[in-house]
């Protein structure tokens, strides 16, 4: 049986490749074909009550039913394991709950940047999320009147040059719905770059569009971070969607997370930085998965994931070589592990 034909209607269905039909086919944890995969439906159930479980139809066709430890299906369907007690980690390590900037859907960590909450939605709940325990109740920016205070208080600080819209994932908004986001930022002087963190060239690449390209291009402001963890997830559909962006004037960039299982070995992770050069995605970061409550199943030593920075050192050129990182509740920056070996697991606070 073809891994298609556990999807509603499967690929050949006529409207495979309009994204509103896939988010309106999302596959959950209430959804029979799930059990294709050998997850037990009370698993299922246990673990959608407490961490919802949504899959495209189109991310749902590159899983393996044959193989439960496919990285691919690793990252989409619930593990037990995302119920058990962990030891130093929380709903929330970052505090983006209660939010930073005293202005709704707006959170500063840092003092040059910010990032904005644009929705509560994925394409795929993905297993790994450092939102897993957020994004139901989310507190994101739903009208134009809160977009407009959001901007307005960006505008009266002006060490703020970067804006980094996510969520949930931004581009499954639509297309008038994103291009007011990006607007209301690239618009002020001081702003040099708008940001959108999205996954949908992963999970849902039919959802760039031409138009959608176009629309984002022209601002010339904006730069799209993307999640590509495994190089099976760099498929034909995936290449198109960044090619579209990148032909928009749009830089591309690549944010993966060390995975336990997924892309813990030198190979997964040469083939898959190999893999975004290939397409025009500069390999950016590739974080240490976050202290979230359900996700310890995933976590890499850290002495592994330098010896797998320097393996990979070896093997790829500057250009294909992403920075291994860690971002730790209370620093200021991004932490290189090498550093954070060397420091111990204090928080650094250095610029």
């Amino acid at each position: 049986m073809s891994r298609s034909e556990h999807t509603p209607h499967g690929r050949q269905h006529p409207r495979w490749h309009d994204w509103r039909w896939q988010m309106r086919h999302e596959v959950t944890g209430r959804h029979p074909a799930l059990s294709a995969f050998g997850v037990t439906e009370e698993v299922i159930a246990r673990v959608h009550s407490r961490y919802p479980v949504c899959v495209s139809p189109y991310a749902l066709s590159l899983l393996d039913p044959s193989n439960p430890g496919d990285p691919l299906n690793l990252q989409a369907l619930p593990s037990a394991r995302e119920l058990r007690d962990e030891p130093g980690a929380a709903d929330d390590p970052f505090g983006e709950r209660r939010g930073t900037a005293c202005c709704r859907g707006l959170i500063r960590r840092f003092p040059d940047r910010v990032l904005v909450m644009a929705h509560d939605r994925c394409a795929m709940a993905c297993r790994h999320c450092t939102r897993k325990n957020l994004l139901p109740d989310a507190e994101v920016i739903r009208t134009t009147a809160q977009l407009a205070a959001a901007a307005d208080w960006v505008r009266a600080r002006p060490e703020v040059r970067e804006v980094l819209i996510s969520g949930g994932d931004p581009l499954l908004l639509s297309d008038r719905r994103v291009t007011a986001f990006v607007k209301a930022f690239a618009d002020l002087p001081q702003i040099d770059a708008v940001r959108v963190g999205t996954r949908v060239p992963v999970t849902l690449p039919m959802r760039v569009t031409p138009a959608l390209a176009a629309s984002l291009g022209k601002f010339r402001k904006v730069w799209v971070n993307t999640q590509f963890n495994h190089a099976r997830e760099i498929t034909p559909e995936a290449a198109a969607a960044c090619a579209l962006l990148v032909e928009a004037g749009i830089p591309l960039s690549n944010q993966s997370v060390l995975l336990k299982n997924v892309n813990d070995s030198a190979d997964a992770l040469f083939e898959l930085c190999a893999g975004l050069q290939r397409i025009r995605v500069r390999p950016y970061y590739i974080f240490m998965c976050d202290p979230v409550k359900g996700t310890a199943h995933f976590r890499v030593p850290l002495v592994k994931a330098r010896r797998l920075e320097r393996e990979l050192a070896a093997r790829v050129g500057g250009l294909a070589l992403p920075r291994f990182v860690i971002d730790r509740p209370g620093a200021y920056r991004k932490v290189p592990i090498g550093e954070s070996l060397r420091s111990g697991s204090a928080p650094c606070r250095s610029r």
